[in-house]
């Protein structure tokens, strides 16, 4: 026989290490147990080098193969390592109470790979104990079943595990996002200082033990300070035991230490597994060696298990719930950017239930230069802030998600020193540099760790060790420059969000190009017959014909002028709609002027080139105010024109100009029907489905009442429709002077 390979290692644990410690083949056990391998023909392969003390009974030597009377010649016993070589489940144990010779034991058998492992282990509790534990059990199962959160189910769990088993503290520990754990319930000894709300940093569970801790969910040392027992291989046999699914598996050096600097002289590990991710422990700390029997720590697996399932349905149930709002708004978003010519406009209306999804306390919009803020973040600090997001180096992720803004994405951004720190940006539009960001303010945390996080390390003559932290006492650290951490939940529903904005947009531009398309075909129809009366007239002119000459006003100057104003106004809304599309605005020129002089002049065009349109107006006879004359004239302009397309033939139109205080209020009416309610919130917007093949406005172009909305916000005041006595009005209100302008 020889020691099993891999029992002295000779490479301490070390910084570079830690991770790969191959805690899974140590080569020892736990003293107070045996541990048998037989192969598939039945030879002993490995045996723990106390085996025969511990059983007390004749054993095969390693490398021969099993007898009859070996074992204490226990038929059961040898039915179970036959059963388990025929039809055993790899990693799935069974057990089985086994006696011999007056001594009874907990027999685990489970294969790996090839190989049968058997675990003996001496029974060191009663029947009557048995029948206790048996009852606690199930009214710990009857209890768990009776909880309607997360909370409550981990404080029945600590309970009742601390109930069974007689251990002086067992703890709940949930896992966080950065895989830190945090103590969420705890049921302990009276004396025993609390651990209630302490939190470890990951790196006391490193990955490989993380990945045990999946495999085989229930780990148990007895006696932190009694020395591991070798396993001893036969002769011939290099490979060392996997003992991932080991009972007796003895423990890193690394974590004995950690337990003893705890002052822990027994513990127990019982894994929370959801979703084949470890989520949480219940962990147990006693104060002197306990040696809990096997079937009480299966009773205690089942408990959590149990556990686990109500917390699964409890998380299931919420992310049902998540789901289906989710859903439901994203179906009112696709509903709202889909009808929308304006996805900005489309949106504000949606902008609180966004926020509320993501959890996020402010929320901006951006989109072909246009800018919404939802929440209590300042104008100027969203702007700067979409302007870092498109600055940003390509490639990048089209969903930008950091609790710490200012260390991670925009180191410079006036959002992180205005104190927003999470960021969850989705960019829907790279050409329109189209941005949906949520954002949420500083979390100041003070964490309460279990001792400092960082690692220690001792000086040794390979280098530095890594030694677990010698002091827990509870260390404080105050957390600065971070938000909460957005959830999966919320970062997938950020994503279904994008997906939803990138096809609306995407939608929205194909139809802004057939739109831009009708527009040239209608500007080189509707250019075509001013430019041949100008022609004509021109001709006229130049051959002396009848007409030429004669007093003003005749006939051919008021074509050539009817039709020269005709194309300035229909390039003059294609230049204002292209500048209002690609985010320059109009121009606003202010200055004195007299607005009842101004629509009298306007009306008198009118009379001129549409004779048959009959208007009634109310004016005073002067109405000064500060405001751009060519802008305004272009508003009047766009709201008669308005009117005349859409009134009813033979029916006046009415327009009213007064003075209302500070304000002037512009109103023009025609008789008609109502505007349906489905095309009333895009009425403003540029290119609208609803104007092309419109029989009342043939030649449309569906910019008039985008142009004269631009003109009016221009000017700090707002247009309006309304319905009245069964004509459609439209009132524009601006202020008659803005608070910088100087006194009349």
């Amino acid at each position: 026989m020889n020691p099993m390979p891999g029992t002295t290692p000779s490479v301490e644990v070390t910084l570079e290490n830690c991770d790969q410690e191959p805690i899974h083949i140590p080569g020892l056990v736990q003293p107070h147990g045996a541990l048998l391998a037989f192969d598939a023909g039945g030879r002993l392969l490995y045996a723990s080098a106390t085996a025969h003390a511990v059983l007390g009974t004749t054993l095969p030597a390693l490398g021969e193969t099993l007898a009859a009377h070996h074992l204490g010649a226990v038929p059961e016993v040898h039915a179970a390592l036959a059963d388990a070589r025929r039809e055993a489940v790899p990693g799935q144990p069974t057990h089985l109470e086994v006696r011999w010779s007056g001594r009874s034991f907990d027999l685990i058998v489970h294969a790996i790979g090839d190989l049968v492992v058997a675990e003996f282990e001496a029974d060191v509790q009663d029947a009557a104990a048995r029948g206790e534990f048996a009852l606690a059990a199930h009214r710990a199962m009857g209890r768990l079943k009776r909880q309607a959160d997360i909370e409550g189910l981990l404080r029945v769990a600590v309970s009742a595990v601390r109930e069974l088993t007689g251990f002086d503290r067992v703890m709940a520990y949930r896992f966080r996002h950065d895989d830190s754990g945090e103590v969420v319930a705890e049921d302990k000894a009276e004396e025993l200082e609390l651990f209630e709300g302490r939190r470890y940093p990951a790196s006391d569970i490193p990955a490989q033990a993380r990945r045990l801790y999946l495999i085989n969910t229930l780990r148990l040392i007895a006696d932190v300070g009694t020395a591991p027992v070798p396993v001893l291989a036969a002769d011939g046999v290099a490979a060392p035991l996997d003992m991932s699914h080991s009972v007796l598996r003895s423990v890193s050096p690394i974590h004995i230490e950690y337990l003893r600097n705890m002052g822990v002289a027994a513990s127990m590990s019982i894994s929370i597994v959801i979703d084949g991710r470890l989520w949480g422990m219940l962990a147990c700390h006693h104060r002197r060696p306990l040696q809990v029997t096997y079937p009480v720590r299966m009773a205690c697996d089942v408990v959590a298990q149990v556990l686990a399932a109500n917390v699964q349905t409890l998380i299931t149930r919420e992310r049902a719930r998540e789901a289906e709002n989710a859903a439901q708004l994203r179906a009112r978003v696709i509903e709202a950017a889909l009808r929308a010519d304006d996805l900005v406009a489309a949106l504000a209306p949606l902008a609180q239930d966004l926020a509320a999804a993501i959890d996020a306390q402010a929320l901006v919009l951006a989109q072909d230069g246009r800018l919404l803020v939802h929440g209590e973040l300042a104008h100027e600090v969203a702007a700067d802030l979409v302007r870092g997001l498109r600055e940003l180096p390509e490639p990048h992720e089209d969903v930008l998600a950091t609790q710490a803004l200012g260390r991670h994405v925009l180191p410079a951004s006036l959002a992180a020193a205005a104190g927003w720190c999470g960021l969850l940006a989705m960019r829907f539009d790279a050409i329109g540099g189209g941005w949906l960001v949520a954002l949420r303010r500083e979390q100041i945390e003070t964490i309460h760790w279990g001792g400092r996080p960082e690692k220690e390390y001792v000086p040794g003559p390979r280098g530095p060790r890594l030694t677990p932290r010698g002091s827990f006492e509870v260390w404080k650290e105050e957390v600065r420059g971070t938000s909460a951490a957005w959830t999966g939940a919320q970062q997938a529903l950020a994503h279904q969000l994008l997906d939803e904005l990138v096809r609306a947009t995407a939608a929205r531009m194909a139809e802004l190009n057939r739109a831009r398309t009708e527009l040239l075909a209608m500007l080189g129809h509707d250019l075509r017959d001013p430019l041949q009366s100008i022609s004509m007239a021109a001709r006229v002119l130049e051959i002396g014909g009848p007409g030429a000459t004669g007093a003003p006003g005749s006939r051919i100057g008021q074509r050539i002028q009817s039709s020269s104003n005709r194309m300035a106004r229909l390039i003059s809304q294609v230049l204002d709609a292209s500048r209002m599309q690609t985010g320059l605005g109009l121009d606003i020129n202010r200055r004195p002027i007299d607005l009842a002089r101004l629509l009298d002049d306007l009306l008198d065009e009118g009379m001129v080139a549409y004779p048959g349109v009959a208007v009634r107006k109310e004016r005073p006879d002067s109405l000064q105010a500060h405001a751009d004359p060519d802008r305004i004239a272009q508003l009047f302009g766009n709201l008669l024109s308005n009117a005349r397309h859409h009134g009813l033939p033979g029916d006046p139109v009415m327009v009213r100009l007064q003075a209302d205080g500070d304000a002037v209020v512009f109103q023009v009416a025609n008789r008609a029907p109502p505007i349906p309610p489905e095309l009333i919130p895009n009425l403003y917007s540029a290119f609208k489905r609803h104007t092309a093949g419109n029989d009342r406005n043939k030649g449309g172009l569906g910019l008039g009442l985008h142009i004269a909305q631009a003109i009016i916000q221009g000017h700090g005041g707002e247009i309006e429709y309304s319905y009245e006595d069964g004509s459609v009005v439209f009132t524009a209100r601006f202020p008659a002077r803005p608070p910088d302008a100087p006194a009349a």
